[in-house]
């Protein structure tokens, strides 16, 4: 029998870690559309079927060139006149050098002149500079319904402080977590947060800082990579850029039941520490609203190590 049939996604998941399930995303190619969403972005032709076509075979072929997109609809909380300009926001998420800008469009042509490769440099100049984090809150009924029920009334307490940076957006991965948060261009994604807990965590960003409440990982980060970076930010107080994560090598005298790797987290005044990440496994349960259960993972932080520091 499934304890956990019949309960919403987001209450079955209630015990699982957060800790390295934010969506890896490089860029985020946000796009104001107030109309109706449907279930996916691009499956079902949200933005007409000749430029969702050709908007997913060039999201492909970055893909394929190890350049992950994620491609986003946005609107403003509660009702608005829309006037028919809709706001397109880009923004690259790469562990340093992140950055967003903001542009105008009259057209959803307009969305095709954009070369995607723009992702993997520095800010191309395309439209005006964002320097105050837009804030996502995912509100994708369409595709769970923990992320509206959840969502919207966390989006309207955010837009209330800051009326012209937050949005309520599509699908950002893991309507389990609902609901869910993520700030631009950092790419720091959150989940199970509240109205508290949320605003905390864009006030920490505005002074440079991390909450780490809710933290599910950095989208520009590996999962890997996520968990060690989490748990080396709950030891300290560090700034948003003043640690680097890498990827270990597989160590073979470490691997064994549940090992998933190691990553080496590094702070800007020389500091560094040794995180071994292995998984967990949890009950099944469904991964969305209605679905079947399926088997659950989680990664966890194994040991932390602050290796000598090489001279």
């Amino acid at each position: 029998m499934n304890d956990f049939a019949g309960l919403p996604c987001s209450t079955a998941s209630a015990q699982v870690p957060l800790p390295g399930t934010a969506t890896r995303a490089d860029g985020w190619l946000c796009v104001e559309h107030p109309g109706a969403w449907g279930r996916d972005v691009l499956g079902d032709e949200v933005l007409g079927p000749r430029i969702t076509a050709e908007l997913a075979a060039r999201i492909s072929a970055a893909a394929s060139a190890d350049l992950k997109i994620r491609p986003t609809l946005i609107r403003r909380p509660g009702r608005y006149e829309f006037t028919g300009a809709r706001t397109v926001l880009l923004a690259a998420s790469p562990p340093a050098g992140a950055w967003c800008e903001r542009m105008r469009i009259d057209d959803l042509e307009e969305l095709l002149d954009i070369d995607l490769s723009v992702f993997h440099g520095p800010p191309p100049g395309l439209g005006e500079p964002v320097t105050e984090a837009p804030v996502l809150v995912c509100a994708h009924g369409k595709r769970d319904r923990c992320c509206a029920r959840l969502g919207r009334p966390i989006a309207a307490s955010l837009a209330a402080a800051h009326p012209d940076r937050v949005w309520e957006c599509s699908h950002t991965g893991g309507h389990r977590f609902a609901p869910a948060m993520v700030l631009l261009p950092s790419g720091l994604t959150y989940g199970r947060v509240d109205a508290e807990s949320a605003a905390a965590a864009v006030e920490a960003l505005d002074r440079g800082t991390v909450s780490t409440a809710g933290l599910r990982g950095r989208s520009g980060h590996a999962p890997i990579e996520q968990v060690a970076e989490l748990v080396v930010r709950e030891r300290l107080c560090a700034g948003l850029d003043d640690l680097t994560v890498e990827t270990e090598p597989d160590a073979p005298a470490e691997s064994g039941a549940g090992y998933a790797g190691t990553a080496v987290v590094s702070h800007r005044d020389g500091r560094r520490w040794r995180v071994a990440v292995r998984s967990a496994a949890h009950a099944p349960r469904q991964a969305s609203c209605d679905a079947a259960p399926k088997p659950v993972t989680s990664l966890v932080a194994d040991s932390v190590a602050e290796p000598a520091v090489q001279n």
